[in-house]
């Protein structure tokens, strides 16, 4: 009898672990993705990283070039030579990056290797970073640009809000991606904030 009422109350305490571990994955089902709100730190303390690759016709300049990248302070750079034909198209830009160092290192993107023709949501991306050339981020987390917007991200009056509000307006990717010969829904897609 008292083996009995041990199992019975074994198997109620593994019941009720079952339901409050159901509950909690369910709470975080209904609560929805959170996303942590960064906080920019200023550039004394937390410089801005470019990383990326440049042009293989640069190889022999690539040193210069990294000064090149970086001469504006408050920035490192770990650039490498890409190994084979043209560089991605890419850049990604965190939101902490101030707008005059994010439009030089487009320009010097634009100089040193394929081009800027694609977006990397901001969401994706770490503050203080900057990609140029990159490669790994997937197709649906981009969104294409053209040349024209290129050039509005580029305009000397653009404050650093408003630069980071058109690259995030610019960046937001199509509700729709092909996979496999058909479209699905982008799962990354988010809104500017």
């Amino acid at each position: 009898m008292c083996n009995k009422n041990t199992i019975n109350w074994t198997l109620g305490g593994s019941f009720v672990r079952q339901i409050v571990c159901s509950l909690l994955i369910l709470g975080l089902f209904i609560c929805g993705p959170a996303q942590a709100k960064e906080i920019c730190q200023p550039l004394d303390k937390k410089k801005i990283k470019v990383e990326g690759y440049i042009s293989k016709k640069f190889r022999k300049q690539r040193k210069a070039v990294i000064k090149e990248f970086i001469e504006l302070g408050n920035s490192r750079a770990a650039l490498r030579v890409y190994p084979m034909g043209e560089t991605s198209k890419v850049i990604a830009i965190g939101k902490c990056v101030p707008v005059h160092i994010a439009q030089h290192v487009i320009k010097k993107a634009m100089e040193y290797s394929t081009g800027v023709e694609s977006l990397v949501q901001q969401q994706f991306v770490h503050g203080h970073w900057i990609g140029v050339g990159v490669t790994i981020f997937d197709e649906p987390s981009q969104q294409l640009v053209s040349t024209e917007q290129v050039q509005q991200m580029l305009n000397p009056n653009l404050s650093t809000e408003a630069f980071h509000q058109l690259y995030r307006k610019l960046s937001v990717p199509n509700e729709l991606t092909p996979f496999f010969g058909l479209q699905v829904p982008n799962v990354k897609t988010a809104q500017p904030e």
